[in-house]
């Protein structure tokens, strides 16, 4: 693997790390399908019994890679039937984030096992999607969580559960205005579960681990259905789909202006915006 490292820290743990530091983690295609693979072989191995996903270097996640090709790899399975990868425009890329950002994000809510997400530094935008499917999100001190990407004229990220996460009124602050959640605020409104010095992150979320290993596997896949069935019946699963056709409406209407999927000019405003103070 290119972009991802996997790793045996404890007996019944495995902890799979974002290994791309030198573009602080941001998502390529291949990142995400190579992160995609190491969970199910996670999933599959009886020894394991949570999954720790954690990354390099001084960002979590930075996002979407850009400069990259929204295209999936050859080489990797899909996460949907979506189909329609080959035809262009509009349609394609709609196809491409059914299967790339919504199906993968939506395997990895689902993944039969306990996940722990470790965040250090910033998670910009795409980056959410990596931690929110986890089960429970640890993050350190100086940690920030933001999604500006209606600066591209679209309405958010396309796993598009921030009412769940952050509650309904700070979901649309944050959306409109692009700003950042601090660790501490993101702990006040339930989205993340502790907040530890940056030097103990690693530590305490293997610690976590190897205490929720103890339990039996199959109560544990029991619990986590349950949550996710609850989330579901409060309409979590028709609101993704339903988010996720308006983030591709967002795209069609910036094709059709401006001739391009996502408007340019937001990647210098996020830019400016994400930036260490």
């Amino acid at each position: 693997m290119s972009y991802i490292r996997r790793e045996n820290p404890a007996e019944g743990v495995a902890r799979i790390v974002l290994a791309r530091p030198e573009k602080k983690n941001a998502q390529n295609p291949g990142l995400l399908y190579e992160l995609d693979e190491a969970f199910l072989t996670a999933s599959n191995e009886s020894d394991v019994k949570v999954i720790i996903l954690a990354a390099d270097g001084t960002d979590f996640s930075s996002g979407h890679d850009l400069s990259d090709e929204f295209t999936v790899p050859g080489n990797r399975p899909v996460a949907t039937m979506g189909g329609h990868l080959d035809v262009g425009m509009a349609e394609a890329h709609y196809a491409f984030e059914c299967d790339a950002y919504m199906g993968l994000s939506r395997r990895w809510r689902d993944i039969p096992k306990p996940t722990i997400a470790a965040a250090h530094g910033r998670s910009i935008a795409a980056g959410l999607m990596l931690l929110w499917p986890m089960d429970i999100i640890v993050a350190s001190e100086e940690a920030t969580f933001a999604d500006p990407v209606t600066a591209f004229g679209v309405n958010g990220v396309e796993y598009f559960t921030h009412v769940w996460e952050v509650g309904h009124r700070k979901a649309r602050e944050m959306l409109f205005t692009g700003e950042s959640l601090s660790a501490q605020e993101a702990y006040r409104l339930g989205m993340v579960n502790h907040v530890v010095a940056r030097d103990r992150l690693e530590k305490f979320a293997l610690e976590l681990a190897v205490k929720i290993s103890q339990r039996p596997s199959f109560g544990l896949r029991l619990a986590k259905e349950s949550v996710n069935r609850t989330l579901d019946a409060q309409g979590q699963s028709i609101a993704l789909e339903s988010a996720l056709a308006l983030h591709n409406l967002g795209h069609a209407s910036a094709l059709a202006r401006h001739g391009e999927l996502a408007i340019t000019a937001g990647r210098d405003t996020i830019r400016n915006e994400s930036r260490h103070p």
